[in-house]
């Protein structure tokens, strides 16, 4: 498998610390609200590249934080009455119900900030210990200058940076360029903690080295995030944490690309600015994961309702020839596959290969989903009512192997029509049996209304919603 390392601006293959297992951190939300359509993004895509390694025979360590302490979060506090904790609380539940539309696996661990208090304190004396952190009235600063790789996984150098930076009002700190490890209390904050420096709470970078250190080691595999964390977050994450523990910190960093919204800049000012959850009132979650999943995770991608219904039609596709191939598990022969059958399903094995060769090169998921379709279409012009329920059975088995990698068809559709239904359905067999075709056309446009459609095959009458 090759990855396209933003720290080295290529492709590379990708070699593991350990051969049996991987370490993945992703940086998480910031649980003030309900997570955006730009959020999901690095959420659908690094969650697909754990499917992904863990299809491939890898176990899987998969970090990915909560904020749970910021100036957004106090304000929310102070906006709803209640407490930051219990802001955090809040949105974290709603964050799992909006991650599981989406077919989002939980990660291996969820750490907190509000959990990790002890240790970022550490880290942060640490830091100051070895020379690379200041104390200034109970805030504490990183020396950006003392590192002398700062600015290499974003590209700038430090004349660049020095020339758009500023010390903003309040800040105590020495150079422009220097950022918080840690953040005095100020008048009518609620959520402070005792430190060596008084009481205070953390910056935003420092939880994210604190973390991945505790929960993956000094050096991992892959630090994931969206392409707006690469400067300063990453950066800064880089720094003091390679700083801290004189190693590597991450040997890939991936970084997924920005959504527009009708090809422009989503913001709320705009009036097109979505959450995941607004979304998911018109949409099902499956359909918006597959709309993710339709670009290469690194270029833009724009957000639209012609896409959307785009991608829902293809979900759509891709059900109706599983909703086929379970029909022909139910009714097909018995017996056993004919040699025919045998010498397709080994056919059937080259769109498993396209799938893997795809996903290999830089976790192409738009052709991952060029090659289930490719099967999908071979599998419709070829597998046709008499099918023997054991070649049925290994094309489903096929297609849902590869779908499953993608994190699609994972919704379980219901199966069963009510008394209503079936009554219509028996009533208009009857009519045809009787040959009244007129009340059996009836019939059959009257369900259509519904969205129940009736296929009349060899093996009886099959059943879909439309």
């Amino acid at each position: 498998m090759k990855i396209y390392n933003t720290l080295t601006r290529r492709k590379e293959e990708f070699v593991p610390i350990d051969e049996k297992e991987v370490k993945i951190y992703v940086c998480g939300p910031t649980v003030y609200n309900f997570f955006h359509i730009g959020n999901a993004r690095p959420f659908v895509v690094f969650d697909t590249l754990r499917k992904y390694l863990e299809y491939r025979g890898y176990k899987v360590r998969f970090v990915q934080n909560f904020t749970d302490v910021d100036d957004k979060i106090l304000n929310r506090a102070n906006e709803e009455g209640i407490t930051p904790l219990e802001v955090g609380e809040k949105y974290i539940a709603e964050y799992y119900k909006d991650a599981q539309a989406l077919n989002v696996k939980k990660a291996t661990v969820h750490p907190r900030v509000t959990e990790n208090i002890p240790e970022i304190i550490d880290f942060v004396q640490k830091l100051i210990d070895k020379g690379y952190a200041y104390e200034v009235d109970g805030d504490v600063y990183y020396s950006t200058r003392k590192f002398p790789d700062y600015g290499k996984l974003s590209g700038q150098n430090i004349e660049e940076l020095e020339a758009g930076a500023r010390i903003m009002i309040g800040e105590k700190k020495k150079d422009p360029l220097d950022f918080a490890l840690w953040k005095a209390q100020k008048e009518g904050e609620g959520l402070a903690w005792d430190s060596p420096w008084g009481m205070g709470r953390p910056g935003w970078h420092i939880e994210c080295s604190v973390m991945s250190t505790k929960y993956l080691g000094e050096t991992i595999d892959i630090h994931a995030g969206g392409q707006d964390l690469q400067f300063p977050h990453h950066e800064n994450e880089i720094a003091q944490t390679e700083a801290c523990t004189g190693k590597k910190f991450a040997n890939y960093w991936m970084h997924n690309g920005y959504i527009t919204i009708d090809k422009e800049k989503m913001s709320k000012s705009k009036g097109n600015f979505f959450t995941v959850r607004d979304i998911l009132e018109e949409y099902e979650g499956e359909a918006m994961r597959f709309f993710l999943l339709s670009g290469h995770y690194r270029g833009p991608i724009d957000f639209s309702r012609e896409l959307m219904e785009q991608a829902k039609n293809g979900l759509t596709r891709m059900r109706n020839a599983k909703g086929n191939l379970e029909h022909l598990v139910a009714s097909g022969a018995d017996g056993g596959m004919t040699e025919a059958e045998a010498a397709k399903l080994e056919e059937l094995d080259k769109y498993r290969q396209q799938f893997i060769t795809a996903m290999d090169d830089d976790l192409n998921t738009a052709d991952a989903l060029a090659a289930i379709f490719e099967l999908i279409r071979d599998v419709n012009t070829d597998v046709k009512d008499g099918a023997s329920k054991e070649f049925a059975q290994k094309a489903l088995d096929l297609l849902m192997e590869l779908s499953s990698v993608l994190g699609l068809l994972q919704v379980e559709e219901e199966k069963g029509v009510d008394d209503e239904i079936q009554k219509l359905v028996d009533e208009r067999q009857a009519a045809r049996k009787a040959k009244d075709f007129k009340r059996a056309d009836e019939i059959r446009d009257m369900l259509k209304a519904q969205g129940i459609i009736l296929e009349d095959t060899p093996q009886g009458v099959k059943i879909t919603r439309a």
